[in-house]
């Protein structure tokens, strides 16, 4: 099947968005487990250089925090967490399972 321009344009477009969600997903996990990692060093750390390495893992969970704060505005930029188009659809399902279950036990009856 041959796609025109603007469809093919517009699977690319879409194609790249979906990739940047999922890398923006994979550095989100990434973030988690290092954060983890680095709040278990805080809680073990021991000796004569505490405070060096917790000034360390701190900076670096605070840089790290601001970055993937850039990064998910970047792939996400313009959305909400709840959009109105994001409400009416669950509204939409909502009341179509509705119909559904009165379709059903009026069915029995």
């Amino acid at each position: 099947m041959k796609l025109n321009k603007e469809e093919e344009k517009r699977f690319v477009d879409a194609k790249n968005k979906v990739k940047r969600i999922k890398n923006f997903y994979l550095h989100l996990a990434l973030y988690s487990i290092v954060v983890a990692l680095l709040l278990y060093n805080l809680y073990i750390i021991q000796g004569p250089y505490t405070d060096v390495i917790t000034g360390l893992n701190i900076s670096i969970m605070v840089l790290w925090t601001v970055i993937i704060s850039i990064h998910a505005w970047s792939v996400f930029r313009g959305r909400l967490l709840f959009k109105k188009s994001w409400e009416d659809k669950k509204i939409e399902k909502i009341l179509k399972e509705k119909e559904k279950e009165n379709v059903e036990t009026t069915f029995w009856e």
